[in-house]
């Protein structure tokens, strides 16, 4: 039987090659982006990070471009509202999008992110996936559909990341890819693949290397 969203794979030794080339070179921090105005020309492949606060984002970043200080993450939900953009070799950004879930921030603060996310997600042409991280151990919440549903309006497709996936054992793993594809075939922008990941192990570490090394 065929599985709604099946789990990524390497498709060949080219492939990964691919992957582990392009993130052996240069990774540089450019820029904290907090108005539209602000963003780098939109010429060069871009893709995107989103996910709720604490959802292991930063590790995550750190862990496909092999270097541990790249990304910082912050344990205050809302406390970091910058747009953050990474040259990649001379050919990519890497954008790390504030971690959403605002339990502690200030309603003005996360209106203005709202729009800042919203502008930015429905006008880069340039952005050619958003990566939706979603904790393993607690599926998919209703402030990752909203900011699904952003995408599905915007056009832009998605694909799921499940991280944290060491932390969970197989029963645990089951029944949360259950959760996940069933939420998303309710989602036309979402991309038919998920990519099961683990900073900390270095599980689909490669897969996703090679799934933006492999972007035009």
């Amino acid at each position: 039987m065929n599985l709604p969203f099946p789990i990524a794979e390497i498709r060949d030794d080219a492939e990964a090659e691919l992957g582990r080339k392009l993130f052996s070179g240069p990774v540089n921090f450019l820029k904290g982006v907090v108005a539209m105005d602000g963003l780098p020309e939109a010429d060069r492949v871009e893709v995107c990070f989103a996910g709720r606060s604490n959802v292991g984002k930063s590790s995550l970043i750190n862990a496909i471009t092999n270097r541990k200080g790249l990304a910082r993450a912050s344990n205050t939900p809302g406390r970091t509202q910058e747009i953050n953009f990474f040259e990649l070799g001379d050919k990519r950004y890497l954008v790390d999008l504030p971690g959403y879930g605002f339990a502690n921030a200030p309603v003005a603060v996360v209106e203005k992110w709202q729009r800042l996310l919203k502008s930015y997600l429905s006008g880069r042409p340039n952005l050619r996936r958003a990566f939706v991280l979603i904790d393993s151990r607690h599926g998919i919440k209703p402030v990752d559909e909203e900011i699904m549903q952003l995408m599905n309006r915007s056009a832009l497709t998605f694909q799921v990341i499940l991280t944290k996936i060491d932390k969970i054992k197989q029963p645990e793993q089951d029944k949360v890819l259950l959760q996940v594809r069933t939420k998303l075939a309710k989602h036309p922008a979402a991309f038919p693949e998920l990519i099961i990941t683990s900073s900390e192990k270095g599980e689909g570490i490669a897969t996703l290397r090679a799934v933006i090394a492999n972007f035009e």
